[in-house]
């Protein structure tokens, strides 16, 4: 008699609490996963940004160079380089081996919320408080971006960058897909000041948050909304939102202290991770394997799956 085939196991999350570290930099702003997931960026409102080996739970270096808080930072495709932004309207490129600033571009009439790499590090694109995203190139010495993009009634809460587009979400309700290949603008009306933006891994749908405590799945070709999902709280802050590793689940920070865990397909509520008292500010989630990273106050922490035994036994 032929045996039914054993059904395949569904995705772990990362429920099981691997390190708690105490960043020492004031309020940690924001976590960002380097590109292959070894290492990690924390951004404080100490003006410093910090690199860590989240699961050794050790740091590597300090970055000072920012007048205020930085809010967010991001890795280049081969780790060489680093790029930040903060409250001090300033974009920062740094050299990651050594810890310097190789340039700081002015161009800002507000703070920076948000920075990101092109894929081939040549540019970075920030997003401000000013209602524009401004495009860097980082191996140019001209001080003005070479490119703006200031199509946003109010200010950029999010930018994120594929191989050919860029996607921003505004405080004005709308998120606006740049499509660099075709020179086309897509935007698609939410309603309520948006808080976070993200592609999915296969690059069909965009995940758009807003601060109406509702995350929404929109397709990318026919603006079509596959998903809602609903459940935490997202009334006041700027909080991170991503899709798992194999875009299986929608994650969320909370201002009620919990992360939680939506079925991408089903909508479903999975899990609500409790943190502690007050709100989670940002979370990152590993680019391949089952691991997440939140922040909240001055300290981060790092979440495998249940199963996972850290090298030398869990610690």
């Amino acid at each position: 008699m032929a045996f039914p085939e054993p059904k395949p196991r569904g995705p772990e999350l990362p429920r099981k609490l691997l390190k708690t570290l105490d960043c020492g930099q004031g309020a940690v702003r924001a976590v960002r996963f380097n590109v292959d997931g070894n290492y990690c960026l924390t951004c404080g409102s100490d003006k410093t940004l910090k690199l860590w080996n989240p699961l050794r739970g050790t740091l590597l270096r300090t970055y000072s160079g920012h007048g205020y808080e930085v809010l967010d930072a991001a890795g280049s495709f081969d780790n060489s380089n680093l790029c930040s932004g903060g409250g001090d309207k300033a974009v920062v490129l740094w050299d990651v081996a050594s810890g310097l600033v190789v340039r700081k571009f002015r161009g800002h009439a507000g703070k920076v919320n948000t920075v990101q790499f092109n894929e081939e590090a040549t540019l970075i694109l920030s997003g401000s408080i000013d209602s524009s995203i401004g495009c860097w190139g980082c191996h140019s010495w001209r001080p003005e971006p070479v490119q703006t993009l200031n199509e946003a009634r109010d200010g950029i809460s999010s930018v994120k960058v594929s191989d050919h587009e860029v996607l921003a979400g505004s405080v004005d309700g709308r998120v606006r897909r740049y499509d660099l290949r075709k020179g086309q603008l897509f935007s698609d009306y939410v309603g309520s000041p948006i808080t976070c933006t993200c592609f999915s891994r296969d690059g069909q749908c965009t995940l758009v948050p807003s601060l109406d405590s509702t995350l929404r799945l929109l397709d990318k070709d026919t603006g079509e909304l596959p998903g809602e999902y609903t459940g935490h709280q997202n009334k006041q802050y700027k909080l991170d939102c991503c899709l798992s590793e194999r875009d299986t689940h929608v994650v969320s920070c909370s201002e009620d202290g919990k992360v939680f865990f939506w079925n991408l397909v089903e909508g479903s509520l999975a899990l609500a991770l409790p943190m502690g008292v007050g709100v989670v500010q940002s979370l990152a989630f590993h680019p391949t394997e089952p691991c997440l990273l939140t922040a909240m106050g001055g300290r981060i922490q790092c979440w495998r799956e249940e199963a996972y035994e850290a090298e030398g036994g869990a610690g």
